[in-house]
């Protein structure tokens, strides 16, 4: 006999509330669409961002 499977709980990026993360939440691994959209956001608005390591080449739109 199989036991039924209990639900993951996660704490969501944007606040840090607990959620399920399960196909039953669409917002999944947020906890709304509230927090899903203000991340969304933030990638759009470039306030996150990826590191690269330093080269010593110019960059392509530096016209010196």
């Amino acid at each position: 006999m199989t036991s039924p499977v209990r639900p993951t709980l996660v704490s969501c990026p944007r606040c840090g509330q607990q959620c399920e993360f399960a196909p039953t939440n669409p917002y999944r691994p947020f906890c709304s669409e509230r927090c899903k959209l203000g991340d969304l956001g933030a990638w759009a608005s470039e306030r996150y961002r990826v590191a690269a390591p330093p080269t010593d080449e110019p960059d392509a739109t530096d016209d010196s």
